[in-house]
């Protein structure tokens, strides 16, 4: 297939480019470099089947592409809260840009959502029959609202015009390629502990995460893209295992024979206190379940952060 991929030089858009070109696709890669790296795609520079193209995906983009994958938007709550009118915009008038040019060109759209559509979930794990618990107007509204409306839009689209919309909620994702000073916690863990630096825990670390390392995400991304089945719901793709924030600190410090200590802060406004993905639907449908466990995930991300640091 000829696909264009927004958000390209990002974490998990560069591992994408890596896996399309590795199936054999051509592949536009697209991204304003407002979070994302061009460092990240020096490997894809010298293919053949890959072009690289600076542009804002709130500004409509055309060609002729048989699937298009919108991985557009910062991820972390430190890059999208910096300006949360650019990143709703993004996620709003970006995939209303993309749906029109599928609506036009017969693209299958693949849309990136986000485990944050469920807010602070009051109930676990998260199926995704369950409609989530968010704050429509707080600080982290301008993602989650913004990745909502966005999935609204894929469905309308899908039964107004035809257009073959698919929706993958992603839940934590780690591994290389992340930025340094990206704000999430796996990164800041891993960071801090090599660094000898304090680690620091919001709230009580009681909250819990659910870790998937980056290429069982990506394979099971790579599925949804390909599969021939009528897929009717958002899917979720993460890692079922849940871990409070203590305990990811204290395996992070373990692994990497850290002398660093745990240093408690008050917790952000609207964080969630649960995340624990269901993935009953991943495992039906997309024949999909993650492999790599949180302690390998560990090792082979620290791994790299001790590259990028020079240690």
């Amino acid at each position: 297939m000829k696909i264009l991929l927004t958000g390209a030089a990002g974490f998990l858009g560069s591992h994408l480019v890596a896996k399309l070109l590795a199936e054999g696709h051509e592949v536009i890669g697209i991204d304003d470099l407002s979070t994302g790296t061009l460092e990240n795609l020096k490997f894809a520079s010298k293919s053949k089947a890959f072009e690289f193209v600076r542009h804002d995906v709130r500004e409509p983009y055309r060609a002729k592409v048989d699937a298009i994958l919108n991985f557009a938007c910062p991820a972390s709550p430190k890059s999208y809260q910096l300006d949360p009118v650019r990143t709703i915009e993004t996620n709003f008038l970006g995939i209303i840009n993309l749906l029109h040019l599928a609506k036009e060109t017969g693209a299958i759209v693949l849309q990136a959502s986000t485990s944050e559509v469920y807010g602070d979930p009051t109930i676990s794990p998260q199926p995704e029959s369950y409609w989530g618990n968010v704050n429509p107007i707080g600080i982290r509204s301008c993602y989650d609202e913004g990745k909502r409306a966005a999935e609204t839009l894929c469905f309308d689209y899908k039964r107004q015009f035809g257009v073959d919309t698919r929706v993958v909620r992603i839940f934590n994702t780690y591994g290389p390629n992340m930025s340094v000073g990206d704000g999430r916690v796996v990164s800041n863990f891993i960071v801090q502990a090599l660094q000898g630096r304090p680690i620091t825990i919001y709230g009580d670390g009681s909250q819990t995460r659910s870790f998937c390392f980056v290429s069982d995400l990506i394979d099971g991304i790579y599925k949804m893209l390909t599969s021939a089945k009528s897929i009717e719901s958002p899917i979720n793709l993460g890692n079922p295992n849940e871990f409070s924030m203590l305990q990811l600190a204290e395996r992070v410090i373990r692994l990497n024979h850290s002398t660093s200590e745990l240093v408690f802060k008050p917790l952000p406004q609207d964080d969630p206190q649960q995340r624990k993905p269901d993935i009953g639907l991943a495992k039906k449908i997309l024949e999909w379940g993650p492999k790599v466990d949180l302690e390998e995930g560990i090792k082979l991300t620290s791994a790299y952060f001790r590259q990028e640091l020079g240690i």
